[in-house]
């Protein structure tokens, strides 16, 4: 007979109730296929868990050893299926009002590794995998800015972002036949570094500690520790004087 109420059930082991609904009558046999096929799909679930893992280090393996990710190919696909993952996640920062440990907790699970309870963001925040971005402590990174992180991306402590900074460390081919083909390069941004609003930070570059990055630069190539640099391209234009 069906039933369109809730009905609860006691743990064997604790006084907790599991409230479930009862779609048709329970009988005690039912009970028992539901716990069964409950445990039963866990070691799909553990198995599907351990091959997300491993396809994901193959993929930052890859990345990191800054091999071409060639159009149309698996690697490629697979990265497509990453930035499926971090727009939901994204998506989930920008859409709402969240706390700061909120954001960490989202910031955690968009990087894939925890997130230092120093760490500040000013939503919106946008990326297009999120799995190769390593934070530090004292992190601040202001609204709008975007990180295309497949090259990975290292922020070190101390570090303050701008508003609407671009990070890019994915390049294209310019071979027009493979041009949907790309190559990553990493982007490592040292200790105390400030970089200026809608700055863009290309792939391959370095940032080295206490180094300024003036608002609207385009940085393509290193940038030496405690030098203020700016312009398009970015030029070195001053030392900074440590007190």
């Amino acid at each position: 007979m069906i039933s369109t109420n809730c009905m609860c059930f006691p743990h064997e082991k604790s006084s907790k109730y599991y409230h479930i609904p009862s779609l048709f009558k329970i009988t005690a046999h039912s009970v028992k296929s539901y716990k069964i096929a409950w445990f039963s799909d866990m070691p799909q679930k553990i198995s599907d868990e351990r091959k997300r893992n491993m396809e994901l280090k193959t993929f930052l393996d890859h990345v990191n050893n800054g091999l071409t990710v060639d159009g149309g190919s698996q690697m490629h696909m697979y990265m497509s299926e990453l930035s499926r993952e971090a727009m939901k996640i994204t998506y989930e920062i920008n859409s709402a009002y969240h706390t700061a440990e909120e954001i960490r907790e989202l910031m955690g699970r968009l990087t894939g590794q925890p997130v230092d309870k120093t760490f500040r963001l000013f939503p919106p925040f946008y990326t297009d995998c999120g799995k190769n971005i390593h934070i530090g402590k004292c992190v601040f990174i202001n609204s709008g800015c975007c990180f295309q992180d497949q090259g990975g991306i290292t922020i070190g402590d101390g570090a303050l972002i701008g508003h609407q900074v671009v990070l890019a460390t994915l390049n294209h081919l310019l071979d027009p036949d493979k041009r949907q083909s790309m190559i990553p390069s990493p982007i490592s941004i040292g200790r105390n570094v400030w970089i200026g609003s809608h700055a863009t930070v290309l792939g391959g570059v370095k940032i080295g500690d206490n180094a300024v990055i003036a608002a609207g630069a385009v940085v393509t190539d290193d940038v030496p520790a405690n030098t203020v640099v700016g312009g398009i391209p970015a030029k070195f234009i001053k030392n900074i004087d440590r007190c």
